[in-house]
């Protein structure tokens, strides 16, 4: 686990700048604080900062190079089969100098050049710089694990693990990305391939890139097809083939030079992973939990269970709402607006699980493979409620579903009744963006000032939702969301949330739920296998009943979630009205003034719950303040 950057000049007489080069390097230096590397000839220059975790030795540096020194590459991840892979290299007469997955890649690109990214099982992203073909090779892992962003500039191509990496060379246009903006306040992510800079782009999860010669080509290798499906005669022989796939997908990722442990949130899937870890594993297995003092959003008593059940070697650590003092870290470390509040939590327990281990196994992956999230439920009922006569639907349940009490808790049965009826008219795939958006076109039609809705007026970015659902190969309608989620939803902002809270710290998450195997299997299962009845998750939660407690198995979904609405009222009202209000936030021009002041009045009120809204909009600006503005500062050990 590591963090990568480079540049490849369209002239070769146009010399790297070695300095510029190690400036790249540093501001990512949390990524891989154990070596540093660069290697530069003439117009091509990589640069590496390594988190030693397969062969500790020297053998490890990076950028590597083949025997010949034609070959060289830098490296982000964990290849889990490169063992198998070695073997079958060496009978073809390839040799080793080191114990890395690293080198494994090196002899396979020489052996089926950029092809050579179909026989990776992992979390990579890595540069090959091909002296002999003068082409950059790049690639992403199938899930979207490992980060990869690039420019390209009018000299050549830059890219590195962050963007921060990137804005590192003056060079560097920072034209701001406005329906990127528009974009976030959907998502509260900005979704690849675009980034919050119109000259930056993200690569995409599954995807390769080839620069040679000025040429840019990106293209997918990999695909989830949800067609093929399996048939099995009982739902036993379904989990039986479940549990050894993911036995495997755990035991591969155990293989490590370093100390490795597990998160423990409490839910289904870490759950899974511990036990499976605690079977495979000859001593008790290190689990790291993170609470709130605010009972409604506290898991680690359901984390405890398993903790106890396993003999687990068990950490955990209270989040206050002191907590926020981190603010400035989380906004240098996400390098763009980012509004997934549960970035805290899990940047506290990453910096918790450091202190013992440098990895940690993780749940991710599971509710979007085998549908685990009550939203999957709603769509179910939405088609049952379809069936009901449009007079009765619109004429009297919705009148008296609107005259209901507000609440200001997001878990309120008639806040969510609420919600799920107001979308219900539309198309399913345009009703689903609505119960996942922060900001709904409404409301972006009340925030926006009159020049930023101009500059979004021809784009709607539910129709990013519309496309992802029209390229699913899947027949039926909950296959083709979980399709949407795996593609958008779980790359976009679950695994950035892990991997930028890790990486700050140093630290290598992996996640057997994302192994490309289990998750091919997840899509061949019929669908009432994932959601039967009224009942999420039904296979995992069939075959998992002797090894995880029934109160888990039965609980409803949490989330990782964190009480803005309280903290909003009360330790960071200041802030929030100070921050959103000042003269600077209001000359950038993107939201009403009025508008931003009556969110914030009617949440301190109670009269509604805009937290998460409020949050998003907080970010941002203080996005701007540190990239922008430069007005705020990152914090001294991180700014490299």
């Amino acid at each position: 686990m590591c963090g990568i950057c480079g540049n490849v000049y369209d002239s070769i007489n146009r010399g790297v700048d070695v300095e510029l080069l190690r400036s790249m390097a540093s501001v990512i230096n949390h990524r891989g604080p154990d070596d540093e590397g660069i290697y530069v000839k003439n117009n091509v220059g990589l640069a590496h900062k390594r988190l030693s975790i397969l062969d500790l030795s020297p053998a490890g540096h990076q950028p590597m190079s083949n025997e010949d020194g034609t070959i060289w590459i830098v490296f982000n991840g964990e290849i889990y089969n490169f063992l198998d892979l070695r073997d079958d290299l060496q009978k073809r007469g390839h040799t080793f100098r080191s114990r890395t997955d690293t080198e494994t890649i090196i002899h396979l690109y020489e052996e089926k050049g950029v092809e050579c990214v179909h026989d990776l099982r992992g979390m990579f992203a890595f540069a090959i710089w091909d002296e002999n073909k003068k082409r950059l090779f790049c690639a992403r892992d199938r899930a979207g694990k490992k980060p990869f962003v690039y420019a390209h500039t009018e000299d050549g191509l830059i890219f590195a693990s962050e963007l921060k990496a990137l804005l590192k060379d003056p060079a560097l246009k920072r034209n701001l990305n406005h329906t990127a903006i528009h974009n976030y306040l959907t998502y509260q992510y900005v979704p690849s391939p675009m980034s919050i800079f119109t000259s930056v782009k993200k690569l995409p999860p599954a995807h390769i890139l080839i620069y040679e010669r000025g040429d840019l080509k990106i293209k997918r290798y990999w695909n989830l097809s949800y067609q093929d499906k399996l048939q099995l005669s009982s739902v036993e022989e379904y989990g039986e083939q479940f549990r050894d796939l993911f036995e495997e997908a755990v035991k591969i990722r155990l293989r490590s030079d370093v100390p490795l442990g597990a998160f423990l949130s409490g839910g289904v899937d870490s759950s899974l992973v511990v036990a499976v870890m605690s079977r495979l594993m000859d001593q008790p297995v290190k689990t790291f939990s993170i609470g709130f003092e605010e009972e409604a959003y506290d898991e680690v008593a359901f984390a405890r269970l398993i903790a106890e059940k396993y003999k687990t070697d068990h950490h955990e650590f209270i989040v206050k709402p002191d907590a926020v003092s981190i603010l400035p870290q989380i906004v240098w470390h996400y390098n763009e607006p980012f509004a997934d509040s549960s970035a805290i939590p899990t940047y506290y327990v990453s910096k918790m699980t450091r202190d013992f281990v440098t990895v940690a196994l993780n749940g991710d992956g599971g509710d979007e493979s085998f549908a685990g999230y009550e939203r999957y439920l709603a769509d179910k009922l939405a088609d049952y409620y379809r069936r009901v006569p449009p007079f009765m639907r619109e004429g009297i349940i919705r009148r008296i579903v609107d005259k209901l009490p507000h609440s200001t808790n997001r878990r309120n049965f008639f806040r969510r009744l609420k919600r799920f009826v107001k979308g219900i008219s539309e198309p399913p795939e345009r009703r689903y963006v609505r119960w996942i958006c922060f900001f709904d076109n409404e409301m972006k039609g009340d925030l926006y000032t009159p020049s930023f809705k101009d500059l979004n007026r021809e784009y709607d970015s539910v129709d990013l939702t519309v496309k992802w659902y029209e390229r699913a190969d899947a027949e039926q309608f909950l296959d083709r969301t979980l399709f949407v989620d795996v593609m958008s939803y779980l790359p976009e902002d679950l695994l950035v949330k892990v991997d930028i809270a890790s990486m700050a710290h140093s630290l290598e998450a992996r996640s057997p739920f994302l192994d490309h195997k289990v998750m091919e299997f997840a899509a061949s299962l019929p669908p009432n296998l994932k959601l039967r009845g009224m009942e999420t998750k039904f296979l995992l939660k069939h075959t998992l009943s002797d090894i995880v407690p029934q109160e888990i198995l039965q609980r409803k979904k949490m989330g990782f979630g964190v009480p803005l609405d309280v903290w909003f009222r009360n330790d960071l009202k200041e802030m929030a009205y100070d921050v959103l209000l000042d003269q600077k936030s209001i000359e950038r021009g993107y939201f009403r003034k009025e508008y931003v002041s009556k969110m914030l009045d009617e949440h301190v009120s109670k009269q509604y719950d805009h937290s998460y809204r409020i949050w998003a909009l907080l970010f941002l600006e203080l996005w701007h303040k540190m990239f922008v503005d430069v007005t705020l500062s990152p914090p001294v050990n991180d700014c490299g």
